[in-house]
């Protein structure tokens, strides 16, 4: 049985999360009400807004909750990017996290663009 589009998304945002928790737990003790909490937030923001607005049948509550989820995607590539920068993160983890997040963005935005 074939994935539709959103349980593809869901399971690739899903998977993105727990690499980032992953990741977050290597960052320096002393970033952990810092930058760990924000970039943790940040993460989780993408998928329970996304979870939330595919739960709505109003078209424009919908499309806010996406772009909400899109919006903390972006917020999280720059993290991702400040993080790789500060060296919180290994080059292999920060291309893989990268990676993901941008596939995660292209899918978030196509959807977006879809919608009136």
């Amino acid at each position: 049985m074939e994935q539709t589009y959103h349980e593809n998304l869901k399971a690739k945002i899903k998977e993105f999360c727990h690499l980032s928790y992953k990741i977050c737990r290597g960052f320096p003790k002393d970033e952990l009400y810092g930058i760990t909490s924000q970039f943790r937030r940040a993460v989780i923001s993408v998928a329970l807004n996304y979870t939330e607005g595919y739960a709505r049948i109003k078209e424009k509550v919908h499309k806010n909750f996406i772009e909400i989820s899109y919006g903390s995607l972006k917020e999280v590539l720059f993290l991702i990017n400040f993080c790789h920068d500060e060296k919180f993160m290994s080059e292999k983890d920060f291309q893989e996290l990268n990676q993901q997040a941008e596939e995660i963005a292209r899918m978030l935005w196509g959807m977006l663009r879809r919608m009136p």
